[in-house]
């Protein structure tokens, strides 16, 4: 394709090298028979012709992609430069005079919008959209000459230059089309988006419309007229105040006028013109296969459509049918691991537990409970449970949709009651035999018991087979694996959530409040994360003795780690220590139910920061005291409870009896993850070891590629059955693993694509409070300290721990902090329950506070009613 210009006749979405983004959707849309008005596209051939003229280009471009993006001011005169040759520079008369022929051809009468169009515009992963400059009603040839210079000149506005930088894309290798479109003289126009682009509901259509050019509502001049459209009907309308309108010029540019009193609160558009807009809107978004992003014009009552591209906004939508409507909440937000995923994680978690159940969306996982909602039973229950065991917002979000006339016209399944009960009915019992019948004290020995036979079951079964036989072992036993749990460990730990609330109300209705419960919490028995940091602490008191030791941890690395330590005085020792730590421990990480994650045994330097961080802010050996002191002062609180309501009867026993079982439940709640991720690092090493097999066949280029591939796939490769490019696929996976790291996941959305946000909690709090769940009681002052990822913390004594989200990868930094503020989580959740373990106050749910709280601030965190206050900055006088 040589041409310099294409109609929009001829041009399709395969055009796109060749047209950009803007050109290539304009052309679909007008081949498939919408209301496009006429015009053409100068392609990417004459503007890389065209600046082939110029002697200067390549040097200029060269000192482009050598800048440095944050260097506003070097950016600012470079593209200044750029732009200002750009639009001296003669176009190549061959060039001139194909563009001036096909202006001619759709008429020299008319007046023209001059729209840029970029090769990597609008693409699913990445919108160039409002990049370069548009110009409108451009009269005659020379001034359409004029302006698609400019617009070959707007690739390097200093917007558009920093966009580029930062998003990895090479100067050289985005081109420029310009779309030049027979202008339509509107009496109004607008956007319309096929899909809510705040909730994200793909049933939802949204139009925003104003008087004169859709120019006035893009540069934010007025407030439009705002529709929203579901199944042909009319859902919302706000009609706005509309000052000013911009109207076409006869002879040629555009004029801004005030609009007369009585136009200005009109509705823009009539109710059947907005019926008429999004029903042509749903058309459009059905032709592309993706919910748009369109620009619309009105003339003498007729819709045309000058643009159309996809809405790169909103979350990915899992593979399941939006009707009937269904509910799901995010699995990362109940696992304290809210970052994307690699297919292979995401594939053995499926594997685990059922694939209805758990349904995949932009690299997360969602659980979708909405069979179980459609009962009434379950209408009650689950979000009690989810209040209780995980979040507070996600339970009110939830209970927002299930109560919706559209949730509850749907029946259950048939039968699907009598075989829930059927499945529940032996868990039940054995729960109820846990609380009130069984000893608590064994409870730890059965746990283990069962652990360490199905550790051992695991490890023989993927012992002496390799191969495709080998993954398939892998993918049995964990297809087996959360059953086994369910009924071997889950009777004993959910005893730990329903004794807290059998204890709460009784001892808020006997004693009168639920404080001494919090210190029954300290320093539960038989805690195996707990131990872990403890573990932790006694390495650091070890490190504290080997000053040689400390100065290497500080500069190790992952490959040479072991050996180093024989380098320096006193590394044997630490060895040892560390090793045996690495050999009970080291399957974990944070993060750790995607199995592509780096363990501790992989990555042993990630442990340095929490190792450091303890000798910074923990005096040697306290740790341990504090534990002990913890257990002292739950036995305290046990026997001011007991005096309370006195030593016999009733009451007593009761009491007594639920105490027994939380303590000891309570130190088996971490035991299943436990469980579960020496599982999956036995089937990780399997899997990798099979990775290095393929990467010797030449199947894979290196071994983490594995971690781009289902276990599916995984297992025909191994046989041979795989058909597709697996380079290709594997590339592709990384890039679509990229872009899923920039999404935020909701934490509950509707298969609709609403993302739910449900009310906030109720309450008196301080002006500015950062609202969230109290879970763990107490109210401190400190300076916060932002940790993303517990490898790169840097805690000091004193200091509030303010993260994402944690998981038991996280625990070593516990120990170091004053108190816990987490964007997810709720009161049976890690953070919460090791906080209260600990005795430190926490805040968990409070959106966006890695964002919202700086690094340094003085801050307050109130673990009674659940708020976070920003007291003052690092660099201010803080008086307590």
């Amino acid at each position: 394709m040589r041409s310099y210009v294409l109609f929009f006749e001829q041009v399709d979405r395969s055009c796109l090298p060749y047209v950009g983004g803007k050109g290539a959707n304009l052309g679909e849309l007008s081949k498939a028979g919408f209301p496009v008005p006429g015009g053409f596209c100068i392609t990417t051939l004459a503007y890389q012709d065209f600046i082939a003229t110029s002697p200067e280009m390549n040097s200029l471009l060269d000192e482009l992609n050598a800048m440095d993006p944050n260097d506003l001011n070097q950016l600012r005169n470079l593209g200044e430069r750029i732009r200002t040759h750009l639009r001296q520079l003669e176009i190549p008369a061959p060039l001139r005079n194909e563009i001036i022929h096909a202006w001619k051809s759709v008429g020299e009468e008319y007046a023209y919008a001059v729209r840029s169009s970029a090769t990597a515009e609008d693409l699913p992963t990445a919108s160039f959209a409002g990049q370069q400059d548009t110009y409108l009603n451009i009269k005659g040839q020379e001034e359409l000459l004029q302006h698609i210079r400019k617009c070959w000149a707007s690739l390097f506005t200093d917007r558009a230059i920093s966009y580029r930088a930062k998003n990895g894309f090479d100067h050289r290798q985005v081109y420029l089309s310009v779309v030049v479109q027979r202008m339509v003289n509107p009496e109004i126009a607008g956007i319309m988006f096929t899909a809510d682009p705040v909730s994200g509901n793909r049933k939802v259509v949204s139009i925003d419309a104003s008087f004169g050019l859709g120019e006035v509502i893009v540069s934010g001049m007025v407030s439009a007229d705002l529709y929203k459209v579901k199944a042909g009907k009319i859902i919302h309308k706000n009609v706005s105040e509309k000052k000013i309108a911009i109207y076409s010029l006869p002879e040629g540019g555009t004029v801004k006028k005030d609009l007369p009193p009585d136009q200005q609160t009109k509705q823009a558009l009539t109710d059947s013109q907005i019926l008429r807009l999004a029903e042509l809107g749903k058309r459009i978004e059905k032709h592309f296969v993706s919910p748009q992003d369109i620009e619309f014009c009105m003339e003498n009552g007729e819709i045309f459509i000058v643009q159309s591209r996809p809405i790169t906004s909103l979350y990915p939508l899992p593979d399941i049918p939006q009707e009937p409507l269904r509910v799901m909440f995010s699995f990362g937000h109940v696992q304290m691991m809210t970052d994307a995923m690699k297919p292979l994680g995401i594939s053995v978690l499926r594997t685990i537990f059922p694939k209805t159940v758990l349904l995949e969306a932009g690299g997360r996982l969602f659980v979708n409970p909405t069979e179980v909602l459609r009962t009434k039973l379950g209408r009650k229950m689950l979000p009690i449970a989810l209040k209780n065991l995980f979040d507070e917002a996600l339970s009110r979000e939830i209970s927002e949709v299930i109560h919706r006339p559209e949730f509850l016209q749907v029946p259950p399944k048939p039968g699907l009651v009598k075989s829930a009960r059927q499945f529940v009915a032996p868990i039940i019992k054995e729960v109820w035999k846990n609380l009130f019948k069984r000893d608590p004290k064994s409870a730890k020995s059965k746990v283990e018991s069962f652990m360490q036979k199905k550790w051992t079951e695991v490890r023989k079964d993927l012992q002496g087979v390799s191969g495709a036989e080998r993954l398939e072992t892998v993918q049995h036993q964990l297809s087996a694996f959360g059953k086994a749990m369910l009924q071997n460990i889950f009777p004993y730990v959910i005893c730990f959530p329903i004794s807290f609330l059998l204890l709460k109300r009784a001892l808020i209705r006997w004693i009168g409040d639920d404080k001494e419960l919090y210190q029954i919490n300290k320093s539960l028995p038989g805690n195996i994360t707990s131990e872990m940091g403890l573990q932790i602490g006694d390495l650091a008191d070890l490190v504290r003795e080997l000053p040689e030791v400390e100065e290497y941890l500080k500069h190790a690395n992952n490959q040479t780690f072991y050996e180093g330590l024989l380098n320096v005085r006193g590394g044997e020792r630490f060895k040892r220590s560390f090793e045996d730590f690495i050999a009970k421990y080291g399957h974990r990480c944070p993060g750790e139910i995607d199995l592509t994650r780096p363990r501790w045994r992989e990555a042993p330097t990630q442990l340095v920061p929490a190792i450091l961080g303890h000798m910074r802010s923990v005096k040697p050996g306290e740790h341990r005291q504090k534990f002990i002191q913890g257990e002292q002062e739950a036995q305290e609180a046990i026997q001011r409870i007991m005096d309370h309501v006195g030593r016999r009867g009733l009451k007593s026993k009761w009491l007594k009896r639920l105490i027994e079982v939380y303590r000891h439940m309570g130190g088996l709640r971490e035991h299943p993850k436990y469980l579960l991720t020496l599982i999956l690092d036995e089937c990780k090493k399997a899997i990798m070891a099979e990775a290095e097999e393929l990467v010797k066949k030449g199947v894979l280029q290196q071994t983490e590629d594995v971690f781009f591939l289902t276990l599916d796939e995984l297992i025909q490769l191994s046989k041979g059955e795989f058909k597709q490019n697996v380079s290709s696929l594997v590339a592709d996976r990384k890039e679509k693993y990229e872009w899923h790291q920039t999404l935020k996941p909701p934490r509950v959305m509707t298969s609709e694509g609403e993302i739910v946000t449900g009310s906030p909690r109720k309450g008196e709090l301080p002006e500015g409070a950062l609202v969230g769940s109290p879970v763990s009681a107490g109210v401190v002052e400190g300076k916060a300290r932002i940790v993303l990822k517990p490898e790169e913390a840097h805690l000091n004594e004193g200091e509030i721990l303010v993260a994402p989200h944690t998981d038991p990868g996280w625990t070593p930094l516990f120990q170091s902090a004053k108190a816990l503020v987490t964007e997810v989580g709720g009161l049976m959740t890690h953070g919460a329950v090791v906080a209260r373990e600990y005795g430190i106050p926490a805040v968990v749910g409070v959106n966006d506070a890695t964002k919202k709280i700086k690094d340094g601030q003085m801050i307050r965190v109130d673990g009674n009613q659940g708020f976070v206050v920003i007291l003052s900055d690092e660099n201010e006088h803080h008086v307590g």
